[in-house]
């Protein structure tokens, strides 16, 4: 039961759920509540099942393809700045609310950026890869932290849903100022994972 709390809390560390809500918030805006269930409810199960696959045969396939955890965090970082230019200078475009909401009806966001590398990101796998690599499979423990790993996910999935709500209390002045805040914050994150991938190649290397 130790090692499963202490997994839990990595693990809640590392996804940080409650930093989900603003992120999801702007790359659903204008879109349908059915088109906001759809995209945490896939972008949870895409995760979870990343999560699944690195826990069971992650080490021998970045070992086969020659990646590193490094080389990870660095994509990943690249990534995320990307995103967050968009959402720190996003200019309002000529077009009717209408037109909006058809856009983020369209746009499919939850394998990525939600999914990978919001949810399981770098940090998240490299967790992952560190815990379940040295621990023979079939165990107690084994399925046990699988177990955690899913939990930790249908936690990010309630923050997601629960994100009108929130916003709601906010209200729109107080979204954009959080979406803004957001974007300078997941910038600075996206540097933080390049930083630390450089950091990790040069160290191992």
């Amino acid at each position: 039961m130790e090692q499963l709390l202490k997994f839990f809390v990595v693990m809640f560390v590392v996804v940080d759920p409650p930093s989900l809500v603003p992120l999801f918030a702007t790359m659903t805006e204008g879109g349908s509540a059915g088109y906001r269930r759809r995209m945490a409810f896939k972008s949870s199960a895409v995760a979870l099942l990343l999560l699944v696959v690195f826990a069971l045969g992650g080490s021998a396939f970045i070992g086969v393809m020659g990646i590193s955890i490094d080389a990870f965090r660095i994509g990943g970082g690249i990534m995320l700045f990307l995103i967050a230019l968009d959402m720190v200078f996003a200019r309002e475009a000529k077009t009717t609310p209408e037109e909006k909401a058809e856009t983020r009806r369209r746009a499919d966001i939850s394998v990525f950026p939600l999914a990978f590398p919001l949810i399981a990101g770098p940090g998240t796998l490299a967790t992952v890869l560190l815990t379940f690599g040295p621990m023979p499979r079939g165990s107690l423990l084994y399925a046990g932290l699988i177990v955690v790993m899913a939990l930790v996910v249908g936690v990010a999935l309630v923050f997601m849903l629960a994100t009108p709500y929130v916003m709601r209390v906010l209200g729109v002045t107080g979204a954009n100022v959080l979406a803004r805040v957001a974007g300078v914050v997941l910038a600075a994150l996206g540097v933080q994972f390049v930083i630390d991938g450089l950091k990790g190649a040069f160290l191992l290397g």
